[in-house]
């Protein structure tokens, strides 16, 4: 049975995490087969958008602990684990396309992590996010990396250090997730935002992803200094052209060129 599920419908591309006994628990196998997922979608021209979800009961775990306590385990063991999963986190911001997550059940330690690495995130009204590392003497300093840029230092913190469940409605309004819905209606909730998005030029929504991501932790002055150059780049895009010329002609664009 494959850890990763990858299926693709027109523009956009869903992959699922594929361990329900083990509440999607990332494994060293998980991750690697998610990244090169990952590495295959980012040379693929069709996809426009990526929904990651999970089957099973949960979203994610996290971390599998029964790996973490193996016989044999070392700092060596430990140092894989989370430089692995680190990797896997970065290569969700370098690919091109938006990757939106689709959450329900829990998602912990790791699993919290996963979502606040992706760019966009609908959970679902039961959906719960934890970092509960300091319950059993492991700090979840991994996963507070993209938590602390997502929802701000007091939040985090308070996260890090009580590894309390926040429920879906508190992740809501931390900005942790954009929607939340009933569970009836997650899946198609994350497929209406991948459409949206879909509609646009690849190149555009690719563009725009790595200058966000590079501006997003600059002083406000260095910021604007990258963004206004970004954006008059961007300008001489043929898709830029083909969609300000659109709009004059009072006409649909017709994406697909670089």
């Amino acid at each position: 049975m494959a850890a990763v599920i990858m299926d693709k419908s027109g523009p956009i591309a869903h992959l699922i995490l594929n361990s329900p006994e083990t509440r999607n628990a990332l494994s060293l196998p998980v991750m690697h087969s998610l990244m090169e997922h990952l590495e295959t979608l980012a040379r693929d021209v069709d996809v426009r958008a990526v929904i990651l979800r999970g089957e099973g009961p949960a979203f994610c775990a996290g971390h599998n602990l029964k790996d973490m306590v193996a016989e044999g385990a070392d700092i060596h063991t430990y140092r894989e684990i989370f430089s692995t999963c680190s990797q896997m986190m970065l290569k969700i911001h370098a690919l091109p396309q938006p990757v939106i997550v689709q959450v329900h059940g829990i998602a912990t330690a790791a699993g919290c992590q996963l979502v606040a690495a992706c760019d966009l995130a609908v959970a679902e009204t039961e959906a719960r996010f934890a970092t509960p590392g300091v319950k059993i003497g492991l700090f979840c300093t991994t996963p507070m990396v993209p938590l602390v840029r997502l929802i701000g230092r007091r939040r985090a913190l308070e996260m890090l250090m009580t590894g309390r469940f926040v429920s879906a409605q508190e992740a809501l309004a931390w900005g942790l997730v954009n929607r939340v819905v009933p569970k009836d209606q997650l899946g198609e909730a994350a497929m209406q935002l991948a459409e949206e998005i879909s509609q646009f030029s690849r190149y555009t929504l690719a563009f725009g992803k790595d200058a966000f991501y590079r501006q997003v932790d600059l002083d406000e002055r260095s910021a604007y200094s990258f963004a206004k150059e970004a954006m008059a780049i961007n300008c001489l895009a043929r898709d830029a052209q083909e969609g300000m010329r659109a709009f004059v002609e009072k006409r649909s664009p017709v994406w697909g060129h670089t």
